[in-house]
Formats: structure tokens, sequence, C-alpha cells
């Protein structure tokens, strides 16, 4: 579980990272690089390259690194997409975008599309505390992140900092709260014995094995854990109505500006908006899909009734690098 301190040292030095696919440079007719998991879209990205009949190569990674790696491969990079965890990594290569086909901006709503037209939201997330319903009802778990720091969760809470949703969480807080206050919840947290994971998904199974009481996390994991084992003994608390641990966050897509082949880069765009796909995020990843005459996913509230902090998606990539310096200095990465 000690990736953490590479990964975060990685992106902050914006060095090029070995990717977990294939790769570019291999004649593919569109070079993918796809912060989220292959366990989750996989699927989705083989029905695009079925009915478009491209050959499609995707190199799966964090979304950090993988903005880490675009920056750094400039010019040379074989990317033609970038298909982000959330905006925040989005916004930090938003100079290396191109401008998006306006139909994919128009399909979705302006709070999850960057404001100059480089990226824009294909399923949207929210921020929630995962718990021990062996436990705890749900009106026992805290309503605010704030209150984490309380002795009574010493040792019994996961985090996930290498994961670009929790980088993502963090900048936001640091946009609603500021710096200082931000910085003081990550130092009472560290004293407060956190246990460290890698992803999500890990820090979800952890809470269902007993090894953690609560857990920092995207809501659509606790869907696909269920599926695999529907008796997992957790659930997700969603805090309270502009509580930093409510963010809204959107994965998302942007064409690269090097790209070769700009019109499969956006039939691939195009194709995540559409409604198959939408569906898709409903229906088998529980996200909340971005267009309209699209059904949420079943027991999740309706987004309309979510509310994080008032923070613009496109200002998070401002924060990204900040961010995980400030990660790594407080010792979240060691």
């Amino acid at each position: 579980m000690r990736r953490a301190a590479f990964a975060v040292a990685a992106a902050v030095a914006l060095v090029a990272l070995p990717g977990c696919g294939p790769g570019g440079g291999s004649g593919a007719d569109l070079t993918i690089y796809s912060g989220r998991n292959e366990e989750l879209v996989g699927d989705l990205i083989d029905r695009f390259e079925r009915e478009s009949g491209l050959g499609v190569d995707v190199r799966y990674g964090d979304s950090a690194e993988l903005a880490a790696t675009i920056a750094e491969e400039g010019d040379n990079s074989p990317a033609d997409v970038f298909f982000s965890q959330d905006a925040g990594a989005l916004g930090a290569v938003e100079n290396n975008l191109a401008a998006m086909p306006r139909p994919v901006l128009d399909a979705v709503p302006d709070r999850f599309r960057d404001p100059e037209g480089r990226w824009a939201g294909v399923s949207g997330r929210a921020r929630v505390i995962v718990y021990d319903t062996d436990k705890f009802e749900d009106s026992e778990v805290p309503d605010s992140v704030f209150d984490l720091t309380d002795e009574r969760w010493k040792g019994k809470v996961g985090l996930a900092p290498p994961n670009a949703s929790f980088q993502a969480f963090v900048s936001a807080m640091r946009a609603e709260v500021g710096d200082e206050r931000t910085r003081r919840w990550l130092e009472a947290m560290k004293d407060n014995e956190p246990r460290l994971y890698d992803n999500n998904i890990q820090t979800v199974e952890a809470v269902g094995q007993d090894e953690i009481e609560l857990g920092l996390v995207n809501h659509y994991y606790l869907y696909e854990l269920k599926r695999e084992d529907p008796s997992l003994a957790a659930a997700n608390h969603f805090p309270a109505r502009g509580d930093p641990g409510s963010l809204i966050n959107a994965a998302g897509v942007g064409i690269l500006e090097t790209t070769d082949d700009r019109r499969n880069a956006e039939r691939f765009a195009r194709f995540l908006v559409s409604r198959d796909a939408q569906r898709y995020f409903s229906e088998r990843t529980a996200e909340y899909p971005l267009i309209e005459g699209v059904r949420r996913p079943a027991g999740v509230p309706p987004l309309e009734e979510v509310v994080g902090p008032q923070v613009e998606l496109g200002l998070l990539g401002d924060k990204l690098r900040s961010t995980l310096e400030l990660l790594d200095e407080l010792g979240f990465t060691t």
C-alpha cells in the first residue's frame, strides 16, 4: 500500500512514468491515456472499439501521474485523448488540450465542463463517508469531514492520498475554506493516525473487512463491491450540504492538441456523452449520468440534492501540484 510516495513525488516532479497498458506508438487508430480504472471502464472502451471499428490502445494509470506524463511529453505525447478520473487532472493539463467539439460541451451542464471549452465531464461522482454497517447507523456517522479529527476516530478512518479524487477533494477544501484551515485539518487527521490506502476500492474493502470504521471515497465504489459481495457490511453516508466532504466532481475527457487524428479523438469524446455510454455509467459503475434523459443509479440521491462546496471544477487543476506538495510535506505519502 505504499505506492503513494512514489506516485505523488512523481507527479510533483512531472516525471514521465510507464503506463499500465500497452501505451502509444503501436500503430493504433487511437491512443487513450485513462485515469479511469480498467475494471470500471474497460468494457466501455471495448464497446467503443467494436462499434467504431477503430484499433484502440489504452494506457491505464493514476490520473495525476498521467497528467504529469502528458506535461512532460509535451509535443511528443503519443496520446490522442486523456480520459481522467477527475476534473482537477484535466485542468492541470488544460494548456495541452484542444477545443472540445461544441456538441460534446453542450451535452453536459455548465458546472461539469471547462469554461474555456477544453474538456467536458462525462460522469458525476459524490464524495461520501463509507461506514461499517455492523457498527453504525447512518445517523451515527459524522456529517462533516472536520469531525473526523476527533479522538473517537483515531486509527479508524481510511484515506487514499494517491487517488486523484482525494487530491481533488483537498484542492476543493483549500478553495472553499483556505489553505490554513485545510493544512490544520490535514495535520489533525495525520495526528489521528488514519489508515492509508492506494485507492478507493481498497478503502471500501477495508471498511467491509473491519480494518477501519470509516473511509473517505467516491460514492460509486461501494456499488462495484456490492455487486461482487452483496453481504459486504458497508454503506455510504452523504455529508452535510456544503461540507468539503460532499464535493461533486466529474470524470472527464480532453483531446490532446498534438493528436494526429483529431477526428477519431472527437468520435471517442462524442461516444462518452452518448445515451448508451451514459447508461453504462449509471447502470454499470453507479456514477451519475450527466446528459438529460438517462436515469441515475438506483439507490443514490438525485444529484441536485447532493450539494457540495461551491467550487468551480476547472480551478482544481491550478491547485493540483501544490496539493500534491502539501500532502507530501505532511507525510501522507510515506
